[in-house]
């Protein structure tokens, strides 16, 4: 499978020192899309303290404009998912070989402490995943699904 990593043209300049936010197109039924989403919600969340990520389920009626958006924004041909755009960058597919691919995205714009504690995150992360997941539970919030309502506790 190819990946496509392709800069994103039409898109202004990040203004603001603070992690590149990702949204990513899936379908619930892809198996790259759940790897990528894993990625994302069990790694990227907590390694940067700043990110955003939007979901948006390419499957849905209400998401297909998304979709077609994406694909012309970033310019693909295929209509293969998932599709994560970061910041200026479009990535199509996944694979684990992307992971670095995707943090260099995301840290385009990061001041040098900003990725330093990124670094240290990945590191605190790796060495207790579940007790860093619970001392930072409240990164959970930095994803939403664009046409899902949030749950009400």
């Amino acid at each position: 499978m190819k990946f496509y990593h392709i800069a994103l043209l039409g898109f202004g300049l990040v203004s603001s020192v603070n992690a590149a936010d990702i949204t990513i197109l899936y379908s619930p039924t892809c198996p790259h899309c759940h790897h990528a989403r894993d990625f994302i919600k069990n790694e990227l969340i907590y390694e940067y303290n700043d990110l955003k990520v939007t979901e948006i389920n390419a499957t849905l009626m209400d998401s297909r404009q998304d979709f077609v958006d994406a694909l012309n924004k970033c310019q693909f041909t295929s209509g293969g998912v998932p599709i994560m755009i970061v910041g200026d960058k479009c990535f199509q597919g996944y694979g684990d070989g992307m992971k670095d691919s995707l943090r260099e995205a995301i840290e385009i714009d990061l001041s040098d402490e900003q990725k330093q504690s990124a670094v240290a995150n990945r590191s605190e992360l790796g060495a207790n995943h579940d007790e860093f997941v619970a001392a930072h539970e409240q990164r959970k919030t930095a994803i939403v699904d664009k046409y899902v309502e949030p749950k009400q506790d």
